[in-house]
């Protein structure tokens, strides 16, 4: 099997031969046209000198809109082969570890008050959500993250790591989806376009009544009477037409009628059309961006149950989104052609505008509650396509393995190393917690592995939970709500210190273990804002809460004495540590976790190699 660089290095060289070859053409075509342009002249020259008729410039004049046409299709596909062209750039620049700040940050996603978010870097520049997004809608967006910010069942993990594993090879499927989704990215915004689709009509008013229908059929059909009354009277008035002084001034009158019936319903229904137009206006403009994207995943067949049930979920009653899509299309240009001066004429008779406007509500009525289904299929497909991508680009990382009704929390990793952390630097740990033990007692000196140890233990429940492939050798656990303190800061403008910020966020991981899951606790220098006596009493008390109430995980300390709370706790808990070694006067890390407890500090050494005199 051809590996992913070697694939994005090749297909990226021939789509940048492709452009190449098209710009070439672009090039050439813009000479045609100027060649034309310059021989339309010398033919109006010629007209002129009334050497030729001037119906020869007829000739020059269609070449040059037939290549006006064929240079906007080209323009077309050149800047769908160069939005290719970005989507293999982007999968090398990951490989390279060189994505970070080049992606889709997921920044509007951030929310102070996760449990877990800030701590394990999901959003931002460098985040786990920088690094798998791939997604180009909206909506693709907001699903990756809603999986990222929330645990998934058991049984749905599974069926996610299924879809994964099919979407996984289908590599052509996420390049066309990165290119003709590029127009919806900034153009769709899915909540309004669920709620129009779901809305009763223009203001939460039906329009689209059995009885406003059969008025505007019958005023329609008065209006086109009150026309021919019209006609008749101008061929009267003309002396085309005889007619008795009787009849002639029924049909006159008959004509008022019509005008003055059909005045006052268009006057009094004006602003429901009006928002009825607007509004189908609006969505058919963001259906439209988003309508390539639906007939692409139209064209697919999928095999594992949960593709195959959102493929199914695009179509309503057997009718394809192309379809239902193109019959909105053709009653938005009817809706445009009202500014036509003719319509504009003709509209008191023909009630142009209302009967389109309920077209489009009849449209709603019928296909308007399938947009949400629209949107949410499209928005998980894009989301497993991005985790496809992510399992694509490393091969070695496996699915996890989810134990459905365990005795407590559980979490075994073999080899678990950070995600945002090359592979080539990356150091990985062993780790088991659950059954008896539920907490590890982490020792170690500055800098030594103990922060990232957590988040990579984090990271990869998050990945987990999400169904995504994990970065490890082999890795089983159960359902976990994660619950971390790693990065806590103060707020100047809150008036918290970073110890009471660190005390409420202990808090809310007390508060998680109410919740249906067992709760991941990561706890990183735990209670470091006060001092030693009160942080063994009180880091004792919340380890002491949380074990008592099911939860398992790991707390982190450079004081050794908080090492001594895994003796209080017995079997329920165990220490390890990280250390490192001055070799040649420089302090050497190895980030291997070991058990037991670290028994020397660096910071005098720390302190010395900056330049301070200790």
């Amino acid at each position: 099997m051809e590996d992913p660089r070697s694939v994005y290095s090749r297909l990226l060289k021939e789509r940048l031969a492709e452009i190449a070859a098209r710009e070439a053409r672009h090039q050439r075509l813009g000479y045609y046209r100027l060649a034309v342009a310059v021989s339309g002249a010398v033919v109006l020259w010629l007209a002129f000198q009334q050497s030729i008729t001037i119906l020869w410039l007829l000739i020059p004049v269609a070449v040059f809109v037939g290549l006006i046409v064929l240079h906007e299709h080209l323009l077309r596909r050149l800047e769908r082969r160069r939005r290719a062209a970005a989507f293999f750039q982007k999968g090398l620049a990951r490989l390279d570890g060189k994505w970070a700040g080049a992606g889709s940050t997921g920044e509007r996603y951030a929310d102070p008050e996760h449990p877990y978010a800030a701590d394990l870097d999901l959003f931002g520049k460098g985040s786990l959500y920088e690094l798998l997004c791939t997604a180009r809608t909206h909506i693709g967006e907001d699903t990756l993250a809603r999986w990222l910010q929330s645990p998934a069942e058991p049984a749905v993990v599974r069926e996610r790591q299924q879809a994964v594993a099919e979407l996984r090879p289908h590599l052509p499927l996420r390049e066309d989806l990165a290119v003709v989704a590029e127009e919806a990215h900034g153009g769709v915004d899915p909540v309004s376009l669920a709620a129009w689709g779901e809305s009763p009509g223009p203001g939460g008013t039906p329009l689209n009544t059995r009885a406003m229908r059969i008025q505007v059929r019958v005023l329609g059909l008065l209006g086109i009477l009150g026309a021919a009354a019209l006609i008749a009277t101008v061929l009267y008035s003309a002396g085309v037409v005889r007619m008795a002084a009787g009849p002639a001034a029924l049909v006159r009158d008959f004509f008022l009628l019509v005008l003055a019936v059909n005045g006052t319903f268009l006057y009094r229904n004006r602003h429901p059309f009006a928002a009825a137009v607007a509004s189908v206006e609006a969505a058919a403009e963001q259906l439209g961006l988003l309508s390539e994207v639906l007939v692409r995943l139209e064209q697919e067949t999928f095999q594992t149950p949960l593709l195959a049930r959102l493929r199914a979920s695009l179509d309503a009653e057997g009718a394809p989104p192309s379809r239902r899509l193109a019959s909105l299309k053709r009653i938005v240009e009817y809706i445009d052609s009202r500014d036509n001066i003719a319509v504009k004429l003709a509209e008191i008779f023909i009630l142009w505008t209302p009967h389109w406007a309920l077209k489009a509500e009849e449209w709603r009525a019928h296909s308007g509650p399938t947009v949400r289904r629209w949107l949410t299929a499209t928005g998980e497909i894009e989301a497993l396509c991005a985790l496809a991508s992510y399992s694509y680009e490393h091969p070695a990382d496996p699915f996890p393995e989810l134990r459905d009704e365990p005795a407590g929390p559980q979490l075994e990793a073999e080899g678990a190393a950070h995600p945002l952390i090359s592979e080539e630097t990356a150091v990985r740990n062993d780790v088991r917690i659950g059954g008896p033990l539920r907490l590890m007692v982490i020792s170690g000196s500055n800098m030594s592995g103990k922060s990232t140890f957590l988040r990579t233990l984090g990271t990869n429940v998050v990945l987990a939970q999400a169904g995504a492939p994990v970065r490890a050798r082999r890795m089983a656990l159960s359902p976990l709500a994660v619950g971390a303190s790693i990065r806590v800061v103060d707020s100047l403008q809150g008036g918290i210190s970073r110890f009471f910020a660190e005390i409420l966020r202990l808090r809310q991981i007390l508060d998680l273990t109410g919740g249906k899951l067992p709760v991941l606790f990561l706890i990183d220098e735990v209670l470091s804002g006060t001092n030693s006596h009160d942080r063994r009493i009180g880091a004792e008390a919340i380890v002491r809460g949380l074990v008592e109430r099911g939860a398992a995980g790991f707390i982190t300390t450079h004081d050794l004495a908080l090492a001594d709370i895994a003796a209080v706790l017995g079997e329920r808990a165990a220490n390890v540590h990280f250390e490192d070694r001055i070799e040649n006067g420089q302090i050497i890390f190895d980030y291997i976790m070991r058990p037991g407890v670290v028994r020397k500090s660096n910071a005098i050494e720390l302190m010395r190699s900056v330049g301070l005199e200790i």
